[in-house]
Parts: C-alpha cells; structure tokens; sequence
C-alpha cells in the first residue's frame, strides 16, 4: 500500500504522496514490509499501509491505503520514529518512548506479549530522556 489511494499497489517512477496535512513538510520517514510512518515538521505522525497487528496506531487493525494522522499523538509532538515487521517506536520532544502494533516477544517493552493499537508509553524508560530508537523484526 504506497499511500496514493485505493488500488495504487505499483509505480514506476517517484510519485509525491497527496498531502491531506494541507501541505505540512515531512521531515522523516519509517518504512516497513507492510506500512509507512512519515513525521512533519509540526511534529504529526502519519501512517498508512497493512494495519492487521495495530501497526498503524490508530486503535484498530484496518489497513489505510492514504495517510492518516495518528490521533494519539495530539498533545505531544514527535521528534523522531522508526518501524519494523510488525511495530513503531516514536519519541516525544519530552524524551519518552512510545510504542505500538504486535507485541510477540515483548518487543515493545510494557512486559507482555499484547497488541497495543494506540501508541503507548513505554514506563520502564520514563525516568530517561531517550534520544534515539531502533526496531528490529521481532526486537526493539
């Protein structure tokens, strides 16, 4: 799902993505197998692709073929994010951690193997300012 609508699933050339931000700049991008996370330059996360492990964040397991705004982040802002098979990591301009999607092997650190479909703080790291996150297939 490339995120340029229903039924888009190849293009041969580098194509913009419509931009329903109204136009706000995206300063990074996180891809995986199965979905896309791009951040703003207001500090949004966006996402789109396969949402079938809550990869997605948007507090269900449907697949969204456009970018849409992760609403759990609407009082923070995002400074940076990375994604893998199945999960995202983001952290907040305060240093926090925050994860979502499948939860096998307890990759996203809140000490269980669940599905998390919003993202939620990791409270094992609050204590810390984090800097910097990476994900691995079936790690963090």
């Amino acid at each position: 799902l490339l995120g340029h609508g229903e039924g888009v699933l190849q293009l041969k050339t580098p194509t913009c993505l419509p931009s329903p931000s109204g136009g706000e700049r995206a300063i990074g991008v996180a891809a995986s197998q199965y979905f896309s996370l791009a951040l703003t330059a207001d500090g949004a996360l966006w996402s789109w692709g396969s949402g079938g492990q809550g990869e997605l964040g948007h507090g269900d397991r449907e697949s969204r073929w456009q970018p849409k705004k992760i609403d759990a982040f609407a009082s923070q802002c995002v400074v940076t994010v990375s994604a893998s098979f199945r999960h995202s990591l983001a952290i907040t301009a305060d240093g926090a951690v925050w994860s979502w999607g499948g939860g096998g092997q307890e990759k996203l650190g809140h000490a269980n193997e669940e599905f998390q479909l919003l993202p939620k703080k990791v409270l094992a790291l609050a204590s810390q300012r984090v800097v910097a996150v990476s994900v691995g297939g079936e790690h963090s």
